[in-house]
């Protein structure tokens, strides 16, 4: 059985780690939050201690045996219920609260490694979790949107007015679609169009081309 000490000393810990990947989501105003994430940490952190030394009591009675990993091993997938929660479906092709899940996922599993008594590996995978998290997030900006599709929104009252833009941007010059749906919600026809590449200019001058002949209820681009 583990001293009152120790298992003052790894919940402590747990708490600390799991707080400082929670303000790093804290920050940016996430539903799972500093709390969320100390919980996860300290809640696991606890089953661990539970799982290794919880059953400690009954080792040596005739056919008993013990594994230590079957009820820690159940957080692994267990926390994924807590992590559907954080996931948001906002519209197609977006997606958000991905990383929160991934980052309560990595939470626990450093929850494990605290209530386990693996400090170093504990303390190194926050401060891991930490640079991906932050210090990262410029970098993948960057690249994101250098990578990021281009997408035109366009909300009209007529199937045949979605026809007509599209007609507009496929006699552009400077204009790559890469692909477009259209569908019908209630009595609106929404059309989005994915571009490869295009020209501010010639978007501009689209757009009002768009306004000036076709009757259009909304725009949205997302550059």
């Amino acid at each position: 059985m583990l001293p009152t000490s120790e298992i003052v000393i790894r919940l402590l810990l747990a708490s600390l780690f799991g707080a400082l990947i929670g303000l790093e989501r804290e920050r940016k105003d996430w539903t799972a939050g500093m709390r969320t994430h100390m919980m996860v940490c300290v809640g696991s952190s606890l089953i661990m201690m539970v799982s290794a030394f919880g059953f400690s009591d009954i080792l040596g009675t005739e056919n008993v045996t013990l594994d230590p990993s079957r009820v820690a091993a159940q957080v692994v997938s267990g926390i994924g219920f807590i992590g559907a929660g954080t996931i948001m479906f906002l519209r197609p092709g977006t997606i958000r609260g991905l990383t929160t899940a991934a980052g309560l996922w990595t939470v626990a599993a450093i929850g494990l490694a605290t209530g386990g008594g693996m400090y170093f590996a504990a303390g190194a995978a926050t401060l891991v979790a930490l640079i991906i998290l932050w210090a990262l997030q410029p970098l993948e900006n960057i690249f994101a949107q250098k990578f990021k599709q281009k997408t035109l929104r366009i909300v009209t009252h007529s199937g045949e007015n979605c026809i007509e833009v599209l007609k507009v941007f496929e006699e552009s010059k400077g204009v790559v679609i890469q692909n477009f749906f259209m569908n019908k919600e209630e009595e609106d026809y929404i059309i989005q169009i994915r571009f490869d590449s295009i020209d501010s200019s010639v978007l501009k001058e689209n757009i009002n081309s768009l306004q000036k002949d076709i009757p259009i209820k909304e725009i949205i681009w997302n550059k």
